[in-house]
């Protein structure tokens, strides 16, 4: 298991091939009181970068990019009826997808919890 954090507040927990995506405390913190989680279906396609869900709260609607490429293979069902999971347990059981990752590479780059914790320090 290892944990990986972007730019753009993401976290990404690795087994293998497999990755379970989720935002972080911070962006949690910075988004207030979330009201709507819509997570993507098991079998969509998602491309590093690219939108894969979306969070809404009581400030704003934001867009969740998915850290790495592949195959939606679970979308957590608990954010459906208890979209506050992800104020309380940002990094565990608010966690928003999993996937299989196409391509293991992709992670190169991205900040392990040490450095990501060192960048939010900056902001």
């Amino acid at each position: 298991m290892t944990l990986y954090f972007t730019q753009e507040h993401e976290w990404l927990d690795v087994t293998g091939d497999t990755a379970t995506v989720g935002i972080t405390d911070y962006a949690q913190g910075q988004l207030g009181d979330v009201v709507f989680v819509e997570v993507p279906e098991a079998g969509r396609v998602v491309v590093k970068g690219k939108e894969a869900a979306v969070v809404e709260s009581v400030k704003a609607a934001s867009d969740v990019y998915s850290p790495a490429s592949g195959t939606v293979t679970e979308a957590n069902a608990a954010l459906a009826e208890d979209p506050a999971l992800v104020n309380t347990a940002p990094e565990s059981d608010g966690w928003f997808f999993k996937l299989t990752l196409s391509d293991v590479s992709e992670l190169e780059g991205l900040m392990d919890a040490a450095a990501y914790k060192a960048w939010v320090a900056t902001l």
